[in-house]
Order: C-alpha cells, then sequence, then structure tokens
C-alpha cells in the first residue's frame, strides 16, 4: 500500500504536488501504547494508517478520558495536525490500540499542496466533516443515551473490530471509551451478565447473548 491509495482523487494532482507529498512520507511503525500524537503539545501532522488500530481520545477537566473515534486501516487522522487547523478547541490525543504502521504527512508540507489542489483541499474537508459528525453522534450518546445501552454498543463495536465474541479488555479500558468511571461500567456489565448477555471472568468478557446485546443497544 502506498501514500497515494489514501487519496480517491490523486490523479487530479500535478505531478509535482504527487511527488511532495510521496516525498515528505514518513514511515513509523509503533508498539501497543504508544502516544503518538499529544494534544497541542505537538503538531505531529495527518496521520496514514496502513495496519493496525489506533484511538483518538480527548481529556476532561479531571482527567477522565473518552474516545472520539477509532482509526484502522486506510483511515486518515486531522486532528493530529492540529497546527492546520486554528479554529480547533480541544486538544485530541492519538494511541496506539495494537501494533501500527503508518505514514505521517508534515503538516506544513501537507497544507501547502492543499491550498493549490482544489480537489485535495475538498477531499480534506469531507474527511473533517465525517470526523465532526462522529463527534456529535458521541456526544448525543453521551448526552441521551442509557449506560447500559452504550456498554452493549461497545462490546459488540469491539467484538465485530476483534473478530471475537470473547473480548479481552478490562473494565477501566472501557470506562476510558465511553467516558465514565470504572465503577460505573463494573455495575453495568455485572447487570447484563445477570440479565445472561455476558459472561465476566478475570480479564475477558464473553458476549453470550449477540441478539438480546443488540435489542438492547437498539431500545
Amino acid at each position: 500500500m502506498n501514500v497515494k491509495d489514501f487519496f480517491p482523487m490523486w490523479d487530479q494532482l500535478t505531478k509535482t504536488q504527487q511527488t511532495r507529498l510521496i516525498s515528505a512520507a514518513i514511515p513509523r511503525s509503533v508498539e501497543k501504547g504508544t502516544i503518538v500524537h499529544n494534544g497541542s503539545i505537538n503538531c505531529t501532522g495527518l496521520l496514514l494508517v496502513e495496519q493496525g488500530q489506533l484511538r483518538a481520545y480527548i481529556l476532561s477537566d479531571e482527567g477522565r478520558e473518552i474516545t472520539i473515534y477509532r482509526l484502522f486501516h486506510r483511515d486518515i487522522c486531522l486532528f493530529s495536525a492540529s497546527c492546520m487547523m486554528h479554529s480547533i478547541q480541544f486538544d485530541v490525543i492519538v494511541q496506539a490500540e495494537s501494533q501500527t504502521s503508518f505514514w505521517i504527512i508534515p503538516a506544513d508540507v501537507y497544507q501547502d499542496v492543499m491550498k493549490e489542489s482544489a480537489a485535495l483541499a475538498n477531499y480534506t474537508n469531507e474527511i473533517m466533516a465525517t470526523r465532526f459528525s462522529e463527534v456529535m453522534w458521541l456526544m448525543e450518546r453521551i448526552l441521551w443515551k442509557r449506560m447500559d445501552k452504550r456498554i452493549a454498543g461497545f462490546l459488540l463495536e469491539e467484538s465485530a473490530v476483534e473478530k471475537s465474541t470473547v473480548l479481552k479488555i478490562t473494565h477501566e479500558t472501557i470506562a476510558n471509551h465511553l467516558g465514565t468511571a470504572r465503577e460505573v461500567v463494573t455495575r453495568m456489565l455485572r447487570y447484563l451478565q445477570s440479565e445472561g448477555l455476558v459472561k465476566l471472568s478475570r480479564g475477558t468478557i464473553a458476549l453470550i447473548d449477540i441478539e438480546g446485546l443488540s435489542k438492547l443497544q437498539a431500545s
């Protein structure tokens, strides 16, 4: 997979613009748990995910984490190039959830090419709109959706990502994704277990009734 594969409008760039993006792209591979981008402390650049999984999250004033979106194969992260977007008023931290390989395109290079290419600017705006839609969807869930529904939805999403109904995940990790306290997650998981939807054991959560979890999420 090459840098050009991330941009469906690649052929609308000039050869010079294509060369600038390819030449500037820095390949990188990190282990699970590595902080790839640390909010406004640095302007890392655009992240083009070749393989693996990244998690973008924000911190509350009390230091509580909440996942705003996740990045997989062929995804692009724009918030890691925060110096390009002066209107962004919150710090996004990006962390590897598994061993991940990606390219970094420096923000200044990308911004220069984007100023020259309407096609690249339009595509960038599309990505940004999608990310903001995801954030707004998340905020709606936080404000209006019951925690049992949110946890059911998260477990189903995680099961799809891991391609397994047995999840090796801690209650603390789930709490960080959902922006709540570990005790709340533990209480909700015990409730789901009492309803026969999951089975809890040390370090793992087995999804026993997928259909039941789906109905709970949708109810």
